[in-house]
């Protein structure tokens, strides 16, 4: 369950125009995972400036845990990381430290963009090797806030397709996004307009279909996720955004 709702939090939401940053450093999210009115978790997403080995770098920090009834289930404590160049917006380094039900990796990527070349350390089993990833590819975490930054959501048109290559622990995986429109959604901050996306994830063990999720953006300069569906096979699941701080931009919120 923890993997899906990282997933969805980190890889399938926001766009901007290029112009804009649409984040920096103090920017913080909380989300509140939850089936109808059981709360299963939370994840936060944090952003800091940093620096890794002599070049100025946002450290953005990912945390998902169970709470309550759903521990006893089925426990989970994920941790992700991500080193991203201010100006390229790409990765350096990647860090993925997980316990789903006791399902474990501990996992660091350093990419190497001068070659196209990935460095995977895996702290579980003390192994290291070298794989090659496509020009540009982000993480599971760059990928959220590339988006963000880099694609134009101005002149986007309804059932349009945004393609972006990505490198996941040893896999490169084509990932898609689809603009599904926009739409005035009902917010615990109030009524905030929307974009609404797709993303095409693989079908299986954990989602329906491949049109699974459906993701609410807002419509500002900031584009965060308010709120995410996931049809799962056992059920359905919502990311609802409940806390933030640190927004670049003003939260466009409307007035009755």
């Amino acid at each position: 369950m923890k993997k899906v709702l990282l997933f969805l939090v980190f890889l399938s939401v926001t766009t901007l125009s290029a112009q804009h940053k649409a984040y920096g450093d103090g920017e913080w999210f909380k989300f509140r995972i939850h089936y109808g009115l059981l709360t299963a978790g939370y994840a936060t997403l944090e952003v800091n400036n940093a620096n890794l080995n002599g070049k100025e770098v946002y450290h953005i920090k990912g945390e998902g845990k169970t709470v309550g009834m759903s521990s006893w289930f089925f426990k989970v404590e994920d941790y992700y990381q991500s080193y991203v160049d201010k100006e390229k917006n790409i990765p350096y380094r990647f860090i993925r430290k997980i316990d789903e039900g006791g399902y474990t990796k501990d996992i660091q990527i350093d990419f190497n963009h001068s070659n196209h070349k990935a460095t995977i350390f895996n702290k579980k089993h003390n192994t290291k090797e070298e794989l090659s990833f496509p020009k540009d590819a982000q993480d599971m975490v760059s990928a959220f806030y590339y988006l963000r930054n880099k694609l134009d959501t101005d002149n986007i048109v309804k059932d349009e397709f945004i393609d972006m290559d990505m490198f996941f622990d040893r896999e490169n995986y084509k990932f898609r996004l689809k603009f599904l429109g926009r739409e005035t959604l009902k917010t615990n901050f109030g009524k905030v307009p929307c974009l609404i996306f797709r993303p095409y994830v693989q079908a299986g063990r954990v989602f329906k279909e491949n049109e699974s999720l459906t993701i609410w953006v807002t419509d500002d300069k900031n584009k965060m996720p308010v709120l995410i569906k996931a049809d799962l096979a056992v059920g359905s699941l919502k990311a609802t955004l409940t806390e933030y701080k640190g927004l670049q931009h003003s939260f466009k919120i409307l007035v009755d």
